[in-house]
């Protein structure tokens, strides 16, 4: 390692410790994922190369994986609890946390890890559990990414989102970035989101009359999004400490 990632590595591990990243944040459960990977500065991943860490118990394509496993833009991924696998397709990478379930689909149906294809996602559906992203742009040519849960549908171009999904009710946090927020049962129900930090997360419920409802910012922090960005050669707008920082760098 040169004095120069050192330097960097030391800076990024301070940021995370004065915000208090290395604790169990309640009733969640959630440990956020840095606190595996301590020893490896987050640094863009090598081409040909889709996993970044994983712990427990994690399928992808229903095959045990490891730090060798290969994600495809049609994947499907599957976690088991106290497990996560932090990942990346393309110019999109990802944390998937504990008993979560997520399929990715790039509009025509299982590609061969040799075709260029395989990076080109155009969707996924998280059908359980938590998810963590992060987009890269979409050529104005390109239809609009879509995230599908329980309940909502979320159309994404270059942003960062947490997303829960439970049979009864989604929550969506807009990290930073835009998107079209839209009721599964109630399309007509939908909200345009614009957001620098945090700034606009929601509850989408299954039933009700008002299925589009304000929510606290919970379960993830920025540490982890600054990991994920800089596994796509990003530099999110954001710091640990002082929040919104700039516009997202490295396209």
């Amino acid at each position: 390692m040169s004095l120069f990632q050192d330097e960097q590595r030391r800076k990024f591990l301070r940021r995370a410790l004065q915000a208090g990243l290395w604790t169990t944040a309640g009733s969640s459960g959630l440990i956020a994922p840095l606190v595996y990977a301590l020893d490896r500065f987050p640094s863009q991943l090598a081409s040909g190369k889709s996993v970044h860490s994983l712990r427990g118990d994690v399928k992808v394509d229903g095959k045990k994986a490891d730090e060798n496993s290969f994600v495809t833009a049609s994947s499907a991924i599957e976690t088991g609890s106290s497990s996560y696998i932090i990942f990346a397709i393309g110019k999109d990478a990802h944390i998937l946390r504990e008993n979560s379930r997520v399929q990715f689909s790039n509009g025509r149906g299982t590609v061969s890890i040799k075709e260029e294809e395989n990076v080109l996602v155009d969707g996924l559906r998280l059908l359980t559990g938590k998810l963590l992203s992060v987009f890269g742009e979409r050529r104005s040519s390109q239809k609009t990414y879509s995230l599908r849960t329980t309940t909502a549908t979320i159309g994404i171009r270059g942003t960062g989102v947490y997303v829960e999904s439970d049979p009864d009710v989604s929550y969506v946090c807009t990290c930073y970035g835009k998107v079209e927020l839209r009721s599964e049962k109630d399309p007509a129900q939908k909200e345009e989101i614009v957001s620098m930090h945090h700034d606009a997360p929601r509850y989408i419920a299954a039933d009700g009359k008002q299925l589009i409802t304000p929510a606290p910012m919970k379960n993830h922090t920025d540490e982890e999004l600054m990991l994920i960005e800089a596994l796509v050669g990003r530099e999110a707008p954001i710091s640990s400490i002082g929040g919104y920082k700039s516009p997202r760098k490295g396209y």
